[in-house]
């Protein structure tokens, strides 16, 4: 009953599946800071409560409950990946991932193996990396135009190629291209699952595919084709913008292509 509860709890804060609905109308409606702050540092709490109170402090029940959180787990990464598609507002899009991405982070913990916990450590640490560049980089365009839907831009890349050049970048580590910090973390997770059941890993890489069909579809429908957007004269990134990105993008290849010190 102790970690019925305290599952109950963190797993609002996690979100987990069924308990996910708040997260996309909370990104939605904050501004860029408090979509950064939540998905690099907040969601991670979660996460944290179960690795620092609950499986240590009731080890016993928490492997009782594994199969059902592991369950829920694989439900978010396919659902979170699915719904993410359907949308139609970049940040509604980017906060269904974080559905998914956090999904794999539960499962990682939930597989009770030493590849499952490294990589669902290091995938809270990759989460806060990539998807908070995403919310900066939605807010960066929104502070131009005001505009988030996904249907009024096209050929962003024609008048805007360094924006583009970042967008790509930490969209790839978000979907977890090798090199970057997404594949360490994902493939230790997937290894764990294996570890586990075949089945779970089969599963969970369905989530790996579909992220790479929402993001990719995201980065043709904005930047490729004909320029449109209801701002003619947009301003690519300047200086400052720029340093601000500088950072993340060393994180997401320090940890893809040397991931020891993290783990």
């Amino acid at each position: 009953w102790l970690v019925f509860h305290f599952v109950r709890g963190v797993a609002v804060k996690v979100p987990m599946f069924p308990l996910h609905t708040w997260l996309s109308d909370a990104h939605t409606e904050a501004p860029t800071g408090g979509s950064v702050i939540l998905a690099g540092l907040l969601l991670k709490l979660g996460p944290y409560g179960f690795f620092r109170f609950g499986v240590p402090l009731l080890p016993e029940a928490s492997v009782t409950f594994a199969p059902l959180m592991i369950f829920l787990s694989i439900v978010a990464i396919v659902y979170g990946a699915w719904v993410a598609i359907a949308q139609k507002d970049m940040k509604k899009l980017i906060a269904y991932s974080s559905v998914s991405h956090m999904g794999f982070i539960t499962l990682g913990l939930f597989v009770f193996n030493q590849e499952g916990w490294e990589g669902s450590l290091l995938q809270m640490i990759n989460h806060g990396i990539s998807t908070s560049g995403l919310f900066l980089l939605i807010g960066i365009i929104y502070e131009r135009t005001h505009d988030r839907m996904i249907g009024s831009y096209t050929g962003l890349f024609s008048k805007m190629p360094i924006y583009a050049v970042f967008f790509l970048i930490i969209m790839l580590s978000s979907m977890g291209l090798p090199v970057t910090n997404g594949f360490i973390g994902e493939l230790y997770i997937l290894i764990g699952a294996f570890q586990s059941s075949w089945v779970l890993a089969l599963l969970a890489a369905t989530g790996i595919l579909f992220g790479a069909v929402y993001l990719l579809w995201l980065f043709q429908r904005i930047f490729l084709g004909k320029f449109k957007c209801k701002v003619d004269n947009l301003k690519d990134l300047n200086a400052r913008e720029c340093a601000v990105f500088v950072p993340l993008l060393i994180m997401i290849f320090w940890i893809g292509l040397y991931p020891k010190p993290f783990l």
